[in-house]
């Protein structure tokens, strides 16, 4: 029997997590001298009170010692573990995880190259495989080859978090917030760059993002679309799911939160839409 790992970074819900038999291990959040673990000890929502509270928050990645245990544990289940980590581009975790492999025999690290629910497409791909009696370096193969065939991207509605990360300039968020500048920042080749940037009310700019990444598109793998998001106005995700209908037959729209490693870094009324290339 196979096992399926990832961190908390892949941002499935619970229920998917239930859905698949997946298991996830957090990454931690440091708020000044405090440590909290990614969507066990805090909230999108407690992070935003903190932050808006004037508190510095960071994230830390999975440690070595934290992964070797983690592994030995589903080890005493599972006869081995495939384990789909947060893109190395972005975290040392993809490391850390595989030098813990290399001490836990029957552990297969795979770099997503990618976050949030765009390590959720391979992680429930790899789920799929492994409830399909895939072995896993057939996994691990599938896997691989699939990286290259996800489209992440999300709509930021305000840059201070960014910029509180060191990602982009406080003059160049100030800017965005005078203009009611929204950026699309796209996942491309492991690491996050700028796309076409939208102008305007949340709403507006994410119909327009929507129709952008998917209208007049063939060649896509119908299975599954993530909305994944920080939005708190309900009607604005519903919006998106409308336009989204109207574009594209995905077989399951999925919606997910993202959590706090995420939220981090984009804040408050992001929204990305995530999928597969064909």
């Amino acid at each position: 029997m196979i096992g399926i790992s990832s961190d908390s970074t892949c941002d499935l819900s619970a229920e998917l997590v239930a859905r698949f038999g997946i298991h996830t291990i957090p990454l931690s959040i440091v708020v000044g001298d405090r440590v909290y673990k990614d969507g066990r000890d805090i909230t999108p929502e407690g992070l935003f009170s903190f932050v808006d509270a004037g508190e510095n928050c960071r994230t830390a990645a999975v440690n070595v010692f934290e992964y070797i245990e983690y592994f030995r544990r589903l080890r005493q289940t599972y006869e081995k573990v495939v384990h789909v980590s947060l893109g190395s581009g972005f975290s040392s975790s993809h490391q850390n995880a595989k030098l813990a492999a290399a001490e836990v025999d029957g552990i297969y690290v795979v770099d997503s190259e990618n976050l949030s629910t765009g390590t959720g497409l391979l992680v429930c791909r790899a789920a799929e495989l492994a409830q399909a009696g895939r072995s896993a370096e057939e996994i691990c193969e599938a896997v691989t080859a699939a990286v290259p065939k996800v489209e992440t991207s999300f709509i930021l509605s305000r840059l201070d978090y960014m910029a509180k990360g060191g990602r982009c300039s406080g003059i160049t968020a100030q800017t965005a917030r005078i203009l009611q500048l929204r950026p699309c920042i796209e996942v491309v080749d492991g690491k996050m760059v700028v796309g076409r940037k939208y102008r305007g009310k949340l709403s507006k700019c994410l119909t327009e993002y929507v129709r952008h990444r998917l209208e007049g598109r063939s060649g896509l793998d119908l299975s599954r679309i993530f909305i994944t998001h920080t939005v708190s106005d309900r009607e604005v995700v519903e919006e998106v799911k409308e336009t989204l209908a109207g574009l594209a037959g995905f077989q399951e729209v999925l919606e997910t939160t993202a959590g706090c490693t995420i939220a981090n870094h984009c804040g408050p009324d992001t929204l990305g839409i995530l999928f597969m290339r064909a």
